[in-house]
């Protein structure tokens, strides 16, 4: 059992934090019903309603969630450094959709055509309110899936899997604004977000730097006792 809690004790911050932003977003959900905050973009009226793009939307569950656990088997550290870019920017996003509510009006009142795809953007709708929105965090854990993907020794030497992340996170990020769920300045906010993240966490590296600091910190505790 010792062994095991060793072995897999990095699941632990992943399954507190998961039923801490399950249950912020459900209080969310329920609360914030009609926004002040209308967020919109010139732009977001000339993109057409694409209902077949609610594919890649859904896809983006399955994406995110078997980036996480391929890394939680095979690269620890990697896993660590993907869960500190998602947590941080979900927070965030917590954050913001509790001190600035915001929602949109970009929906279509009919569905312009009857199809299974419409029918399932229906679906979409019903279960998930237009609130809480910004920044996009499908797009953000896109971004932040591939560049898990991209960053991984074994992974990104795979083209197959490389290209189909990046063509799985493009039509991700694409599906946000075709279905109507994001205005484009969820969008774009979300990118920039990634770029600050991706910067601290794969550029300045701050988990090592925050394990090399614990590591020093547990050696003088050693040293001085």
């Amino acid at each position: 059992m010792k062994t095991f809690y060793q072995r897999y004790k990095h699941a632990i911050p992943l399954l507190v934090y998961a039923v801490v932003y399950c249950c912020w977003f459900a209080y969310l959900e329920k609360t914030v019903k009609r926004p002040e905050n209308l967020i919109h973009m010139r732009v977001d009226d000339a993109i057409p309603f694409c209902e077949i793009f609610v594919i890649p939307y859904f896809l983006w569950f399955a994406y995110v969630s078997i980036v996480v656990l391929y890394l939680f088997f095979k690269d620890k550290q990697g896993y660590i450094r993907t869960c500190t870019f998602l947590f941080t920017g979900m927070t965030v996003f917590l954050l913001v959709s509790t001190l600035w509510p915001n929602g949109h009006h970009l929906r279509p009142n009919i569905m312009p055509r009857d199809n299974i795809f419409a029918a399932m953007v229906a679906h979409l709708y019903r279960m998930d309110t237009p609130t809480n929105l910004w920044p996009s965090i499908h797009v953000y854990n896109s971004l932040g899936a591939h560049f898990a993907v991209l960053k991984n020794p074994g992974l990104c030497k795979n083209r197959l899997v490389h290209m189909g992340s990046l063509i799985l996170c493009v039509s991700i990020i694409l599906s946000t604004v075709f279905i109507k769920q994001h205005s484009v300045f969820d969008v774009l906010t979300a990118f920039i977000m990634g770029a600050v993240m991706y910067i601290l966490v794969y550029g300045l590296d701050i988990v090592t730097a925050w394990q090399m600091r614990r590591q020093n910190a547990k050696r003088r505790r050693v040293h001085q006792a």
